[in-house]
């Protein structure tokens, strides 16, 4: 079972960086389409200092603080019980497991991006971004916390999310001037962490739909006709975070065209040789 931080602190992180994703890779392209690559992560425009690697730094501590939460906090160091992995604690371990794949994801593009040390190609750095959703989708799918009803029906609609977000990595490993794979990742990572906050405020929070309840550990609804009114609900929920998404991404592009069309010098549209 989850929490509300638990699941805004993520989906903070993801909105973040797909927003940012969306709104570069929108740049980039319309800056110059014939040279546009697909680019795993994007420099602040216009710096030359260490916030030009903020979407990276946001990537690698936000990851890290919350593992510690996960691992130290929430364990209060309890990891052993009678020399056994304590089972109270199951959930958080495996959490800690999916939030260190970020963490290494995040280290090795900055050690790529900044020393000499491992200088991997940018379609290197999107299969282990989706090595990162891998380890995502399967601690969902394979959760030792045991999702039913109601909030498994969220947790199947977030393991899809992450299905796409591993989808859009390897193709733009495989397509890596493809403008619509490298938007595709924005969007996906945007949904991903929409869904997140939808999900807090749905099973943890003030939208619980009519006749379920949060007691104790579980989601209890009254009677199935209840459950399935939440999971048609949930449905809406996912369209109009799509349909906001979308709609978004039409605005900015509209928005990025009037402004930086016939535009030629800008470190936004230079691509990543790899």
């Amino acid at each position: 079972m989850g929490s509300f931080p638990g699941h805004v602190l993520p989906g903070t992180l993801f909105v973040f960086v797909g927003v940012w994703h969306i709104w570069c890779a929108i740049v980039r392209y319309i800056l110059n389409p014939k040279l546009f690559r697909v680019r795993v992560w994007n420099p602040v425009p216009g710096i030359d200092g260490e916030l030009k690697y903020l979407e990276l730094y946001v990537i690698a501590i936000g990851s890290f603080i919350d593992l510690c939460i996960e691992l130290l906090y929430s364990t209060h160091l309890r990891f052993f019980v009678n020399g056994i992995l304590n089972p109270r604690h199951m959930n958080n371990f495996e959490h800690s497991g999916m939030l260190l794949m970020f963490f290494i994801f995040g280290v090795t593009v900055l050690l790529t991006e900044k020393t000499s040390i491992l200088p991997l190609p940018d379609g290197a750095l999107c299969l282990i971004g989706s090595t990162a959703f891998c380890a995502e989708y399967f601690l969902f799918y394979f959760h030792s916390t045991t999702h039913k009803g109601l909030e498994g029906y969220y947790h199947l609609i977030l393991v899809l999310l992450i299905g796409l977000c591993i989808m859009s990595g390897i193709a733009g490993s495989l397509m890596p001037t493809s403008f619509p794979v490298d938007l595709a990742t924005g969007i996906s990572t945007t949904l991903q962490g929409l869904w997140f906050y939808q999900t807090a405020f749905t099973l943890y929070g003030p939208m619980m739909p009519h006749g379920c309840e949060l007691k104790g550990d579980e989601i209890i609804c009254r009677s199935i006709d209840n459950e399935v009114r939440g999971e048609l609900l949930a449905n809406v929920q996912l369209f109009t975070l799509i349909f906001i998404v979308l709609c978004g991404v039409v605005g900015a592009y509209m928005f990025a065209a009037s402004r930086y069309k016939g535009l030629e010098n800008s470190n936004l549209h230079v691509p990543i040789d790899g």
